[in-house]
């Protein structure tokens, strides 16, 4: 199992107070030294967290290969292709939202054209879409070579049903379901996103997943044997203020042997 570190969070702190403090490609550094397998990061269109030149600083100088996540916007497609990761994963964007939200519509205009704009320039396409064999089949089709299964609906029903979410102004209203009603709920979402992995790899293509992965939830997902990758990001971030970045990375490395 390899482990995509993302490093947005690192760029939040610091754009909060508007200083180049904490500094990204220290924590890119931390993240490799622990044994990230892979740089995750996100350009968004409105640049809230990382922008042009933390992408070009972190691919020249991570030894390990960078995830850029983006949209299929023209301009963002157009940097992506001049700035060359190793790997593209296209992601849905809404400016008003906190953190995407889903899985991509593969229907959307732009999406085939954003695909063979990057295979163009020798970047890996990844799509991140919702575990639905239907958006399996369809990936293939579009000749993608990975896809990143949305793990967001299981995350968020192994809160409600394992921690105190519930009780918390951070509660889910959709959720807010009787113990066995979760405990069928996590069964449904784990076993879709076994199936997806499964028809994904039987298509060829190369299945990774996150979104909400902790150190409580990530043991069923990481166990998984057609998932080669996890991206993480905000929970090891989380937890490397108590314990530093290296170390956080270092226990989700050892979570998901």
């Amino acid at each position: 199992m390899k482990l995509g570190v993302n490093i947005d969070h690192v760029a939040v702190l610091r754009e909060a107070r508007e200083v180049n403090d904490p500094d990204i490609i220290s924590a890119m550094y931390e993240a490799i030294s622990a044994g990230a397998d892979q740089i995750t990061i996100h350009l968004r269109e409105d640049r809230r967290h990382i922008n042009e030149t933390d992408v070009k600083n972190i691919i020249n100088f991570s030894k390990i290969p960078v995830n850029l996540e983006c949209s299929i916007n023209e301009e963002i497609i157009k940097l992506v292709c001049a700035l060359k990761p190793a790997r593209a994963t296209i992601v849905p964007e809404k400016r008003e939202e906190l953190t995407t939200e889903g899985g991509l519509n593969l229907s959307s205009k732009g999406l085939e054209h954003a695909i063979n704009e990057l295979h163009k320039n020798g970047i890996e396409v990844s799509l991140f879409i919702d575990p639905s064999l239907e958006d399996i089949r369809r990936s293939a089709t579009l000749k993608a070579s990975f896809v990143e299964l949305h793990t967001g609906a299981y995350a968020n029903t192994y809160l409600m049903l394992n921690s105190n979410l519930k009780h918390t102004k951070y509660s889910i209203d959709s959720l807010n379901l009787s113990k066995d009603e979760l405990k069928n709920l996590l069964n449904f979402e784990l076993e879709k996103i076994k199936s997806s992995a499964k028809l994904g790899v039987n298509l060829g293509l190369k299945v990774a997943a996150g979104h909400g992965l902790n150190y409580q939830n990530v043991g069923e997902i990481a166990s998984i044997d057609e998932i080669f990758e996890l991206n993480i990001g905000q929970s090891i971030i989380a937890r490397s203020v108590f314990v530093g970045l290296k170390n956080a990375v270092l226990e989700m490395k050892e979570l998901t042997k």
